[in-house]
């Protein structure tokens, strides 16, 4: 079986799918990517399904060297990359062979970089999936002289790009109103949307600070709430009215009050905030909500339609001869409307 080891390694590496659903009960939130689009691209420029894991990259990569042929694809926050010294381009495939050396430096914008496998990185599946959720404990980080082994792989096809959403500066952030929204008065709901926020240097996979200037958010009653279930998106106000965004990884269950839940389609946008990058909040009824959800949607299942071959420099081509220089030839003496 070909794989990937691991050479040198960031300190926040690990192994991630589309996460387990249906753990709550379990005291386990789903997990999984922080950027699910992101495993979307990465299947698409393989040609491969989006439920396979892929090694999720926190602001540095790492080396990694083919144990045989096989391919990749680099998706997320664009980082810096080569292969055997030659740099690489980002949001595109890649052939490897055996013994080549895969370098992925430190994220020039944006925070997780995901690298794709061909046939997925196939590594224990656990409680249904092969995530690491590293706040229950379950997997664990990556580490000097892993293998990252390949699952089988069903196609040949590399030398694809695709021009991805730019999730990688902030923004607007789309959020709906929830149960404890009218804990929070009218006034202070409008003055959220009305306020620009900074994430904080706090940020994890469990969720992401924002910080402001004037006045927190408070909820009426706040200490008598009693706790309740949590998922992702959910924007919860800490006893100071400091916002925190969960991510993939929260707590199941809280007693701080939530004054609404962020779309997930925009989720990616605040994972992929860097410290000091700006986002604001924009309220949108449950039917807008649900309508943006679809769309985007159905936009993630039109990725591979959306990937088209590289443009290469042939001065960067070591095979060039491998490669159709001319199509289209006719012969001068042929008829060419025969």
């Amino acid at each position: 079986m070909n794989a990937l080891k691991v050479l040198r390694i960031g300190p926040l590496v690990s192994i991630q799918d589309q996460g387990r659903p249906g753990q709550l009960q379990q005291g386990v939130s789903r997990g999984g990517a922080v950027d699910l689009l992101a495993l979307a691209e990465g299947a698409a420029l393989l040609r491969q399904s989006a439920d396979l894991a892929a090694l999720e990259m926190a602001g540095m990569g790492g080396l990694f060297e083919a144990t045989g042929p096989l391919r990749i694809a680099l998706t997320g926050a664009p980082m810096q990359a080569s292969l055997d010294g030659e740099a690489l381009a980002w949001n595109a495939s890649h052939q490897m062979q055996a013994g080549q050396r895969l370098e992925i430096g430190a994220a020039r914008r944006g925070v997780y970089g995901y690298l794709h496998l061909g046939g997925g990185i196939d590594s224990a599946v656990m409680l249904g999936a092969r995530a690491a959720h590293l706040m229950s404990g379950l997997g664990r980080t990556i580490a000097l002289d892993d293998l990252l082994p390949c699952g089988p792989d069903q196609s040949s096809e590399t030398g694809l790009g695709l021009t991805p959403e730019d999730r990688f500066q902030g923004g607007t952030l789309r959020i709906v109103a929830g149960f404890q929204s009218d804990l929070f008065a009218a006034d202070v709901r409008a003055r959220f949307a009305e306020t620009g926020f900074r994430r904080g240097s706090r940020a994890n996979r469990m969720g992401v600070e924002l910080v402001s200037d004037g006045a927190g958010f408070a909820a009426e009653g706040q200490l008598n709430i009693l706790s309740e279930i949590i998922v992702s998106g959910d924007v919860q106000m800490t006893g100071d009215g400091k916002p925190f965004v969960l991510l993939r990884e929260a707590q199941t269950t809280g007693g701080y009050p939530r004054i609404g839940t962020v779309l997930p389609c925009d989720l990616p946008r605040v994972g992929q905030a860097q410290a000091g990058t700006e986002l604001r909040f924009d309220w949108v009824s449950l039917e807008e909500g649900l309508a943006l959800q679809a769309r985007h949607d159905a936009q993630m299942k039109s990725l591979p339609g959306q990937c088209l071959p590289l443009l290469r420099d042939p001065a960067h081509m070591q095979d060039l001869l491998a490669y159709q220089l001319i199509s289209g030839v006719v012969s001068a003496d042929a008829d060419p409307f025969a």
